[in-house]
């Protein structure tokens, strides 16, 4: 993992920094079942130091986060104020770059007493724990833990109450910052196999894209192998893991790396350059400030996935159920089919009445339609006028069948044309700034539409902001706006763009209305291209080739009464072909929306 010791390192040398020692606790806060919050009162003010054992998200930091808290503490919790309230800060220490992060307190107990105490902050993915523990006769005893290890969960080391805290297992490797580097040559050789891989395995506490920038350092080669090490190469290697050290006493910032979406991928404590121009570079001076930052927008990213996923499924849900109503009502219209026979039937018996005498089962008469000679079966408890009349009856009741249905089954493809520019809408929500209000607006418009009903526990949930339009800037200058959902949609086309304003939409496509905001100038040929094909990029289309959209002047736009959101009509309009393209889409992103 990213966080590894050397950063735990560099997380350390800031807390002191600042001046924590000596500090007391003031408060503590257990917001989930692997997080604390411990607020610490100094001179300097209030720092909040965060403690994480979830296995995801694993870490140890200062944060600035005011995350919402159970109504009920949770027994641990409970049981750390009780220990550590009040008490003063005397030591926050790391043995080499192990990813074990101690932090000693003085407290006093209810009768007066002076009592150490130290919580053990395991950073370790899975196997991560918080633990509190206090020294008895010389030594650390287990006072409790955020998870309990019982001999069913791990034969090799149990956390229980009361039990002497031992160190979790450790392997014999260098430590970066204190090893000589005269024998590195012999060790890699040793190893074999990639080179990120056999630093790993030589030096402790540094995490794999650590590794890898070592390796690119030396061989301008992420993935080069031992066997590539020359002496040269040796030599640079040698010289940036010196200058890294140098780089973590210093406290020299540290650099988180994003993909082009802004999406977190991985940070390091040194500059980060294997990855070239496919990643984006963000410094920061505070290592805490990065970790908080990094798993915070990583939180949301998830939570945006999880939505989403959850919103995809309710949506094709209700697609299919359309679907499935819609297909019922084709194959009755189908079945409308048959009136005509049933009316040719009834005016062929109206004129053989006299044929027909009551209990006959059957009737043959000459068909003066069709030529040659009907067979019309009867309905032995009717009488021969009876019989004709349900014939018409039933010729009645498909007439209408008929009538309705095709009115049903019109409403029905729009309804589906609607369900499916929804789910488009909520297919194309990414991690980007706005997500969030975005999933958001879509399920209340779910809701306000009566597709779904809301959940009783989201009524006093408070609203997220509301995002603005994805915003983009075209070679000419002109700004271009893109609704991100069908709310979105109206308020942007309906609201926002002027008259003169060019309106954009894929042609018979679900997807995003796009304005080309003229701002009294006249709109060049070349960016209704590119609003033409960031509508293709931002549509259910934007896999194809040739996407046919339509734009016209904003003026020449309507929305007809009672139409769902995101419908429209529109006249003047003027058709062009284009490909959809993602490079033009983030060349002509506007970030800072």
């Amino acid at each position: 993992m990213s966080l590894d010791g050397a950063f735990l390192h560099c997380v350390v040398k800031e807390m002191l920094d600042r001046k924590l020692i000596g500090a007391r606790v003031d408060k503590i806060h257990q917001p989930s079942r692997d997080e604390i919050i411990i607020t610490m009162r100094g001179f300097g003010g209030a720092e909040k130091i965060l403690l994480s054992a979830e296995s995801m998200s694993a870490r140890v930091c200062l944060t600035s986060e005011t995350p919402e808290n159970p109504k009920q503490p949770p027994m641990f919790c409970t049981l750390m104020r009780k220990a550590l309230s009040g008490g003063r800060l005397t030591d926050i220490s790391q043995d080499g770059l192990e990813r074990i992060i101690n932090f000693d307190f003085e407290c006093t107990n209810d009768i007066g007493d002076l009592c150490e105490y130290r919580i053990a902050a395991e950073i370790m993915g899975k196997y991560s724990n918080i633990i509190l523990l206090t020294k008895k006769d010389g030594v650390w005893r287990v006072v409790d833990s955020a998870k309990r290890v019982t001999d069913d969960v791990s034969s090799v080391r149990r956390i229980l109450p009361n039990i002497v805290y031992e160190l979790p297992p450790r392997e014999e490797r260098l430590d970066l910052l204190g090893c000589d580097f005269s024998q590195l040559g012999d060790r890699l050789s040793q190893s074999g196999g990639r080179l990120a891989k056999a630093l790993m395995g030589i030096f402790e506490g540094i995490s794999p894209i650590f590794a890898r920038e070592c390796a690119y350092s030396a061989a301008r080669d992420a993935d080069a192998l031992v066997s590539d090490l020359t002496e040269d190469r040796l030599e640079k290697l040698v010289f940036f893991l010196k200058k890294s050290r140098e780089h973590i006493e210093k406290l020299d910032g540290c650099t988180m790396v994003s993909d082009k979406s802004g999406k977190p991928k991985d940070f390091c404590f040194v500059p980060v350059e294997q990855y070239g121009a496919e990643m984006v570079d963000k410094h920061f001076d505070s290592p805490s400030e990065l970790i908080d930052c990094f798993f915070a927008e990583r939180a949301t990213a998830s939570r945006v996935k999880q939505r989403s996923d959850n919103l995809l499924k309710t949506i094709m849900n209700i697609y299919e159920r359309v679907s499935r109503k819609l297909e019922a009502q084709k194959q009755e219209l189908r079945d409308c089919a048959d009136k005509e026979r049933l009316k040719l039937t009834g005016d062929l018996l109206s004129a053989n009445l006299w044929r027909v005498e009551k209990g006959m089962s059957e009737v043959t008469v000459e068909d003066y339609v069709n030529g040659g000679e009907a067979v019309i079966k009867l309905d032995v408890r009717l009488s021969p006028s009876q019989n004709a009349q349900k014939f018409y009856t039933e010729y009645k009741k498909l007439d209408t069948a008929e009538k309705m249905l095709t009115k049903f089954i019109a409403q029905g493809e729009k309804e589906l044309a609607y369900i499916d520019s929804v789910f488009d809408a909520a297919s194309r929500v990414g991690s980007e700034a706005g997500s969030e209000s975005a999933l958001f607006e879509i399920k209340q418009e779910l809701i306000a539409t009566g597709y779904i009903r809301s959940a009783k526990t989201e009524k006093n949930t408070k609203a997220p902001k509301a995002a603005p339009p994805l915003k983009f800037r075209s070679s000419d200058g002109f700004e271009i706006l893109v609704g991100r959902n069908n709310i979105q949609n109206d308020k942007l086309t309906l609201k926002t763009a002027l008259a003169d304003d060019m309106w954009l939409h894929t042609q018979n496509i679900p997807g995003s209305h796009v304005i080309i905001r003229a701002d009294g100038k006249s709109i060049p040929d070349s960016t209704i291209v590119e609003a033409a094909t960031l509508a293709a990029t931002c549509s259910k289309g934007r896999n194809g080739t040739k996407i046919p959209v339509d734009y016209t002047l904003a003026r020449y736009v309507k929305k007809p009464n009672g139409a769902k959101p995101g419908m429209v009509i529109f006249v003047n309009n003027k058709t062009i072909l284009v490909d959809p393209s993602e490079e033009l889409y983030e060349r002509l992103s506007i970030r800072n929306v």
